[in-house]
């Protein structure tokens, strides 16, 4: 084979002179610092929160005045909403992928071809069908994306080096993450249920149907999720559930059995008395949860304000006393030995109260986000009515984990089991 290299005056059939290995490695470093350069742009504009993309994402559309920057586009937004909505009532997304398709809701690159003309390959003459062609990897994309709830996330992918264009998965913990880059479609709560429902999936039985507990049932020892069984060998076979780590080993932990209708029933017990206290006593409900009607809490919380307020005036007055105490000294008013022993004991103080507030402050509003965690789940609570049956819907939403202890044997013999429900935004209630 011959090589010609005009501009180099390179010939191989003339032979090559000496310095093509110089020349070789002149243009490999040139081309590495190039490459180095381009990342550095783009690491700079990431930073700054700008997407750098050819399209934007379904529901958003490009800035019109802004370049790298999203907007939401309200002819699409309700595609994302639909997708969610379906994602936070149960559906995976397969189930998902089928509805869109049903409903032939149409696909992202559909729309940037009726919009822009783009992807005329696929979509030009093509059957209807091709333009809610959906797909299932589309749509989970789409439920793990935080461009949904305003972030940005940068450096998922990388090249494997210059020279080498194939595209690899970072590990997590070198993507770089950019809050509030962009207005959300999708409130964060929502998305993070989302993401709890994803990692807790439910797998079919044999028999077609699904564990509506999936995910949720947990070991009160090991803290791992309890598996799903059946019985067959009675004549009237029934479900139940057993610790995932029971029969790895002697050391791993026991069994934690308890029968599928027997904690069925309790979590339906359970709903329906907080669903009847939240029709005809929310009030009572409310300051249950937040312990209001303790005289000894309400002491407290009123107690903490009245510290905070103290703190903060004190504050105020001491740091008008320190400026006075400046000006005195650079007056010659008070003599340097004296501005310095007082600055030191104004300086002490001064950091006292700062963080006697940070922890007041701290306090008051852990104890206001209680409140509003309280409300939230008690709206939750007034969408379910006197529940008749549990379904995975209404349990992953209402909540969060079931921790189920080891049985023991009563004094009478009988057999006992604690169960512990721990709701969303407000935990166990005791």
């Amino acid at each position: 084979m011959r090589y010609i290299a005009v501009a180099e005056n390179e010939d191989t059939e003339k032979g090559l002179s000496d310095f093509v290995p110089f020349k070789n490695l002149f243009n490999e470093w040139f081309a590495k610092d190039t490459s180095r350069k381009v990342k550095a742009a783009f690491k700079a504009k990431f930073a700054t929160g700008q997407r750098i993309g050819a399209y934007a994402p379904i529901g958003y559309r490009k800035h019109p005045e802004i370049k790298n920057k999203l907007i939401i586009d309200e002819e699409t937004r309700w595609i994302v909403e639909k997708i969610f909505d379906l994602a936070i009532h149960g559906r995976g997304a397969a189930s998902i992928t089928s509805i869109l398709i049903a409903e032939k809701v149409p696909t992202p690159g559909f729309i940037n071809f009726q919009r822009d003309g783009t992807f005329a390959n696929i979509y030009a003459g093509a059957p209807e069908e091709k333009s809610y062609a959906w797909t299932i990897a589309q749509v989970k994309s789409i439920m793990k994306d935080e461009t949904y709830i305003g972030h940005t996330i940068h450096y998922r992918e990388t090249n494997i080096s210059f020279k080498n264009k194939r595209r690899i998965r970072k590990p997590q913990s070198e993507w770089v993450r950019v809050e509030n880059t962009q207005e959300p479609i999708i409130s964060e709560q929502v998305f993070r249920q989302v993401q709890e429902q994803i990692a807790n999936r439910r797998r079919k039985c044999k028999d077609g149907t699904t564990q509506i507990f999936s995910g949720l049932v947990k070991c009160a020892d090991c803290g791992w999720s309890l598996s799903y069984g059946e019985n067959r060998q009675n004549s009237k076979p029934y479900g139940h559930y057993h610790c995932s780590k029971y029969g790895q080993g002697t050391r791993q932990c026991s069994m934690h059995y308890i029968r599928y209708d027997v904690l069925y029933a309790y979590v339906l017990s359970r709903l329906q008395y907080w669903s009847g206290l939240v029709q005809h006593d929310e009030e009572r409900l409310l300051k249950r949860l937040l312990n209001a009607n303790d005289k000894g809490q309400v002491a407290a919380r009123k107690k903490q304000a009245a510290e905070l307020n103290k703190a903060e005036k004190r504050k105020a007055e001491v740091d008008t006393l320190f400026a006075r105490m400046y000006e005195d000294w650079a007056a010659g008013r008070i003599t340097e030995y004296n501005f310095s022993m007082l600055s030191g004991k104004y300086q002490s103080e001064q950091a006292e109260l700062d963080e006697k507030i940070e922890r007041l402050q701290s306090a008051i509003a852990t104890e206001s986000q209680n409140a509003a965690d309280a409300e939230k789940w008690i709206a939750l609570m007034k969408e379910c009515v006197n529940p008749t049956e549990l379904t995975a819907e209404l349990l992953n939403t209402l909540i969060e984990k079931i921790v189920v202890h080891e049985a023991v044997k009563g004094e009478d013999g009988s057999r006992e089991q604690e169960v512990e429900i721990f709701y969303r935004f407000i935990g166990k209630i005791d």
